[in-house]
């Protein structure tokens, strides 16, 4: 999503910024704390990053071992339709879907990299199998198993 507004940011929204991407749970007041400002006025910059589509939401990482997701792929998959209303009806198809963790539209020889979790080797066969290749604008599936993922937790920089 773009930003709504193209306005700069200075030294106190990425401080701010970077303190939500390291932990979105901080509290207003504890932000402000680190980025020199009074608590009003940094909720109102917070406010500001939002209304300018600069923050977009937060996000929840849980283990997804306990919640019975014991297998995490990444499956590249191939399309042999590329117009508009199929690419967008794969997505919309694929993002409801509970294995479903991401899905990343992709330049290259791969048009779509899908990030799921799946209870064991059987359910990601039958997730292959019933949700992709049984499709019929998919024309190459290959699956990799992710051994770990970890998140660097902190903003880039450019």
């Amino acid at each position: 999503m773009a930003q709504k507004n193209s306005r700069p940011l200075d030294n106190i929204d990425l401080a701010i910024l970077a303190s939500l991407f390291e932990d979105a749970r901080t509290t207003n007041k504890e932000i402000a704390k680190r980025v020199g400002l009074a608590p009003s006025s940094c909720l109102e910059r917070i406010k500001r990053l939002q209304a300018d589509d600069i923050i977009q939401g937060a996000s929840l990482q849980v283990d997804l071992n306990a919640l019975g997701g014991h297998i995490q792929a990444m499956i590249s998959i191939r399309l042999s339709d590329h117009n508009r209303v199929a690419v967008d009806a794969f997505v919309a198809d694929l993002l409801p879907l509970p294995e479903v963790l991401s899905v990343f539209h992709m330049g290259g020889n791969i048009d779509f990299l899908l990030h799921v979790s799946v209870a064991d080797s059987s359910h990601l066969r039958d997730f292959v199998f019933d949700q992709l290749t049984a499709r019929p604008e998919v024309s190459h599936v290959e699956s990799a198993l992710v051994y770990e993922h970890k998140c660097s937790g902190q903003l880039p920089k450019f």
